[in-house]
């Protein structure tokens, strides 16, 4: 799976989900969004900000630089710490 699929399925699931997918979708990012919340690369938890972090108005991973809303719903991908926080929900 292309890392460009993997952000297309999260903007896909956060702006025009699938209506028999919806609730699957909205499940899995409540809980991914739990994990995030408390995580050190989660934009609102760096303490030393960079430019990027002070133009940027999302909640984003400063580790890969995704929104994190369309992150968590994007069923492909998985967290990019090492080892990952969290995983793929639907297999390939």
């Amino acid at each position: 799976m292309s890392k460009i699929q993997e952000v297309y399925d999260g903007w896909k699931n956060l702006i025009n989900p699938d209506e028999d997918l919806k609730p699957f979708i909205e499940d899995v990012s409540a809980a991914r969004m739990k994990i995030c919340l408390g995580c050190e690369f989660h934009s609102d938890n760096v303490k030393n900000k960079s430019l990027l972090s002070e133009v940027r108005f999302d909640k984003h991973c400063t580790k890969c630089g995704c929104t994190i809303a369309a992150k968590t719903r994007s069923l492909l991908s998985e967290c990019p710490l090492t080892p990952p926080l969290w995983g793929k929900a639907v297999k390939e």
